[in-house]
C-alpha cells in the first residue's frame, strides 16, 4: 500500500502537531542525542505529517533504510521479513482527536516520529536489521519468537542509553508516550544494565507501564551483543527440545 498524502484532513494534521509539541520540550533533556539528531536529519516538525516518500530520500541517503507502508500490524513473518530487508513497516493513519492520551493499536505517531528517526544511525539500524534476520530464520518457532521479542521490546521499544553519565530514552514505546518519557526516567521503575541472559528471563507487558527497564552503553554495544543474543536463544530452544523428549 502507499501513503495518500492528500487524504489526511485536517484534524489528522492538527493531531500529530499537537502530539509533536507535546514531546518536543522534552526531548533535549530526555532522550538519545542520536534520536533528536535523527529528528532534525528526516526534517519532522509540528506543521505537518510526515511524507514518506521524501523522508525516504533522506534515510535512503543516510542507511540505506525507507518507510514501508502498511494498513496495521503486521504478522511477525511479513515483519520480520520487511526490517531483514531494510524496511521499516509503518502504518499511514493517524490516531483521533478523542485518542490523544491512550491508544491500544500503535498509529504513525508511534511507528514514525517515535522509530523513525533512529534509523539514521547505522550501529542501531545494523542491530535491528540483525534481529529481524534472526526472526526470519526462527519464524515456524514460536518459543523463539518469544524470547526475541523480550530482546525487541527492552531494547527498540523501551530501551535506555546512558550518555555522558546520564540515562537517556532510545525505545520508541516510550518516545511517543509523554507520560512514559517522564516516568521511565523517574525512580520509581527497575533499572538494570543491559544484560542479554536477564533480558532473556524477563517477561513484558503491553497494556501498562513497563516495571523494568534496561541500560546500553551505547548502540555498538548492542550490536556486539549479537553472536550472544542468538547463542544463547539458540541454547533455551535446544534445552526446550531436550526437556521435551
Amino acid at each position: 500500500m502507499k501513503q495518500i498524502y492528500e487524504n489526511y484532513t485536517a484534524e489528522d494534521q492538527k493531531v500529530w502537531g499537537i502530539l509533536f509539541d507535546r514531546q518536543f520540550p522534552s526531548l533535549p533533556k530526555a532522550a538519545t542525542t542520536e534520536f533528536t539528531k535523527g529528528l532534525k536529519q528526516v526534517n519532522f516538525t509540528n506543521e505537518g505529517i510526515p511524507n514518506f516518500e521524501k523522508t525516504n530520500e533522506i534515510l535512503r541517503g543516510l542507511t540505506g533504510w525507507e518507510i514501508y507502508a502498511v494498513p496495521g500490524i503486521v504478522e511477525d513473518g511479513l515483519f520480520f521479513e520487511l526490517m531483514a530487508n531494510k524496511k521499516f513497516p509503518a502504518t499511514t493513519w493517524v490516531r483521533k482527536m478523542s485518542q490523544l492520551d491512550y491508544l491500544e493499536e500503535p498509529d504513525m505517531f508511534h511507528d514514525v516520529f517515535a522509530h523513525i528517526p533512529l534509523l539514521a544511525n547505522q550501529a542501531f539500524v545494523d542491530f535491528l536489521q540483525a534481529i529481524s534476520q534472526f526472526g526470519h530464520e526462527w519464524i515456524e518457532d514460536e518459543w523463539a519468537i518469544h524470547l526475541l521479542s523480550r530482546i525487541y521490546w527492552y531494547t527498540i521499544e523501551f530501551g535506555l542509553i546512558r550518555e555522558d553519565g546520564e540515562v537517556k530514552i532510545y525505545g520508541a514505546g516510550i518516545l511517543s508516550s509523554a507520560g512514559e518519557t517522564k516516568y521511565s526516567l523517574s525512580d520509581e521503575p527497575n533499572h538494570f544494565e543491559y544484560d542479554v541472559d536477564k533480558i532473556l528471563e524477563t517477561p513484558y507487558r503491553k497494556d501498562k507501564m513497563q516495571e523494568n527497564y534496561f541500560i546500553i552503553e551505547s548502540y555498538e554495544q548492542l550490536y556486539k551483543s549479537l553472536p550472544e543474543i542468538k547463542s544463547k536463544i539458540e541454547a533455551k530452544l535446544k534445552q526446550g527440545k531436550e526437556a521435551v523428549v
